[in-house]
């Protein structure tokens, strides 16, 4: 299509008891694989399966309970040659899942949480998402201090670009995600939305994950569900297309396909 680069969506799986919005729907491992060719079925390109709850407050899970949850997961849904990217801040929760047939890390710490995240990704041959990070979920919240948002997640994506590079890490590999929602408020995340091509370097691609996140939550009543976020998420990824973000990290990829067929239409004179 002409104009901008259409983004990638990417279905998630979260295989844990207290996500934000699915925990406890597919911690069984057939549930989960069902959940996932669904997603797949409705037009996602990866399928990113996460074995520990990161949202604000929650505790972390044992490396062996973790990789207990996602790897059967990882396992089956590469050997359907479905692309698995592997959510995880722990090296040997990567490991196993690429050697599991993972092809992507998502690292949400940005190799800040586990030293030896960087050389499993080195040694790795698939792509890395390094996301902006302060601290765990326990502590993210009090973390969001800052005199120019813009200005600070953007010094430190690149201090982490520079050791990640330092590490082997080829930078065509890396795809960089600004942390909506970790260790910032509301209006943090509207700064870095509005402000995204100073927070990604020039050249790199970038993966958002804003799918029903609070800070969207607050632009509808009081009284919802995050599922119930999902028309505000795909008119989020509309105005993220236009910036020419590569992915989007999605839970409802029906909802944010069809706007992107409407946004695509629009660009192109009409439906192909």
């Amino acid at each position: 299509m002409s104009g901008p680069h259409r983004p990638q969506l990417w279905g998630v799986v979260n295989t844990t008891p207290d996500s934000f919005s699915d925990g406890g729907l597919f911690e069984d491992v057939e549930k989960a694989l069902e959940h996932a060719r669904s997603l797949v079925a409705d037009g996602a390109e990866v399928i990113d399966v996460g074995g520990e709850s990161t949202r604000p407050g929650a505790g972390r899970v044992s490396a062996d309970e973790e990789a207990a949850r996602v790897i059967p997961v990882v396992e089956a849904l590469a050997s359907e040659g479905i692309v698995v990217s592997i959510d995880t801040m722990r090296a040997s929760t990567a490991r196993a899942a690429l050697e599991a047939g993972a092809q992507i890390v998502n690292d949400v710490s940005g190799g800040l949480a586990d030293e030896e995240m960087f050389a499993v990704v080195a040694s790795a041959r698939g792509d890395y998402v390094m996301m902006h990070w302060r601290g765990h979920s326990d502590t993210m919240d009090s973390l969001a201090q800052y005199d120019d948002v813009v200005a600070e997640v953007s010094r430190e994506i690149r201090q982490r670009l520079e050791a990640a590079t330092a590490a082997g890490i080829d930078s065509s590999r890396i795809l960089v995600d600004p942390g909506l929602g970790f260790a910032k408020t509301p209006d943090h995340n509207w700064a870095i939305l509005a402000h995204l091509g100073d927070v990604v370097p020039e050249g790199m691609r970038s993966v958002i994950g804003a799918s029903r996140k609070r800070f969207l939550g607050e632009l509808l009543a009081d009284a919802h569900e995050p599922a119930q976020r999902d028309g505000v998420s795909a008119a989020l990824g509309v105005l993220l297309a236009e910036r020419g973000v590569f992915a989007l990290r999605v839970h409802n990829v029906r909802a944010h396909r069809e706007a992107l067929d409407v946004w695509q239409a629009f660009h192109e004179g009409g439906a192909s």
